[in-house]
């Protein structure tokens, strides 16, 4: 059906590639792109024998020029960017000057300044859909499946939507003292930057982590939640009409954050250069360096993730409750996929995003988020490729 070029050689683009193989009547041709061509090969190699066809090439994605001349040779029908998401206006430009349809999994970020929102993307609305052609925002997990379970709560089962709660929990364990199961330095950066949660249509802000809970989550018991910033609340603010508040909620453990604590206050999580014996560096960026790769922690984790929301509002003229989640175990996305669940359950929305556009169930020319288009398909789609969700109708509220 068609050609997709993936742009990125990390535990998420190893999951695309690997559930996009499982669908060659949609993917028959993957170019796999990114600055260490290696890593391509590592991962195209563990698919040999694979009905689709993979070719892997060397792209640096900050230069749009680069993914241009890739694009043209080519010819993919879409790119999904899993990638820094540093780079997301680049490859955008790339899409736009090559007239293809672009996917991604996080906002764009400048990489000097700690933003999480998405008015750089929103502000292309306009050009893609002037060149007839789609981008789609956020088709992770959360960012992605949680707009998805928003969109689906709004259609089946409420007439007004007042409060949403998302809740992240990881209760995997990977066995070192300290690690981040995805990018380092976007990892860090999300955490230690302020929270913000949306009430009343104003934004209010809190400092990094202030906000503590505890919360009895299904399949992996009481955990402590923080309120963090997260993007899609910028775009659920908008598109699940009158809501009244949306928070997002991340477990950490007590050690992780004692960790991280220490690197703060020793200046390690700083994304200020300085001078280090006649040389630049960025504190964050070295310390992303030394600590373990996320891809490395798939064969020593175990346990099980639950990501979420909490939904409060009314059908009928009644009140109503409804949780709809998804639990996913980390041994057992490794035996699928050679990942564990934090990369599995981003890849996996990724591809469905992707195999919904080439089938042209979800296109529509302009750049959008996920929760705008009709979530019964997605759904489905969660069920058929490893990510079963689940619901409750008598959930445990967040006060």
């Amino acid at each position: 059906m068609g050609k997709a070029l993936i742009i990125g050689a990390g535990g998420v683009s190893n999951v695309v590639v690997h559930k996009c193989c499982q669908h060659p009547e949609i993917f028959e041709e993957i170019c796999l792109a990114s600055r260490t061509i290696e890593k391509c090969d590592a991962i195209k190699n563990k698919l040999a024998g694979s009905k689709t066809k993979i070719h892997t090439a060397r792209v640096n994605a900050d230069d749009s020029n680069q993914v241009i001349d890739l694009i043209n040779s080519f010819k993919p029908d879409i790119v999904i960017n899993v990638a820094l998401p540093y780079q997301d206006l680049a490859i955008m430009d790339a899409c736009l000057a090559t007239g293809v349809h672009y996917l991604d999994t996080a906002n764009y970020e400048p990489p000097d300044t700690p933003k999480f929102e998405y008015k750089w993307q929103w502000a292309y609305r306009e050009k893609f859909k002037e060149a007839g052609i789609m981008a789609l925002l956020g088709c992770g997990f959360d960012p992605g499946v949680t707009g998805v379970f928003c969109a689906y709560a709004q259609k089946h089962h409420f007439d007004q939507i007042d409060y949403i709660d998302i809740v992240d929990a990881n209760a995997g364990d990977h066995g070192y003292p300290f690690a981040t199961n995805f990018n380092p330095e976007i990892n860090i950066r999300e955490i230690t930057a302020k929270g913000r949660f949306y009430e009343n249509g104003q934004w209010k802000e809190t400092e990094p982590l202030e906000y503590k809970r505890v919360y009895d989550l299904p399949e992996i018991g009481p955990k402590n939640i923080y309120l963090l910033y997260h993007e899609e609340l910028e775009s659920l603010a908008v598109n699940i009409k009158g809501v009244k508040r949306i928070r997002f909620w991340m477990t950490f453990s007590d050690n992780y954050i004692n960790h991280l604590t220490v690197l703060q206050n020793v200046g390690m999580t700083s994304i200020e250069p300085i001078n280090f014996e006649g040389k630049e560096i960025v504190p964050l960026q070295f310390l992303k360096a030394v600590l373990p790769d996320p891809g490395s922690l798939g064969p020593r984790t175990k346990g099980k993730t639950n990501i979420g929301c909490i939904i409060q509002g009314t059908k009928d003229g009644k009140p109503k409750t409804y949780y709809v989640y998804n639990v996913c175990d980390h041994q057992e996305c490794y035996r699928e996929v050679g990942s564990q669940a934090i990369s599995y359950t981003t890849g996996v929305p990724a591809m469905i995003g992707a195999k919904l556009m080439l089938q042209g169930i979800w296109k529509k020319p302009g750049v959008f988020n996920v929760e705008e288009f009709d979530p019964d398909p997605f759904m489905d789609e969660l069920n058929k490729c490893g990510l079963p969700w689940k619901e409750d109708f008598s959930p445990t509220l967040l006060d």
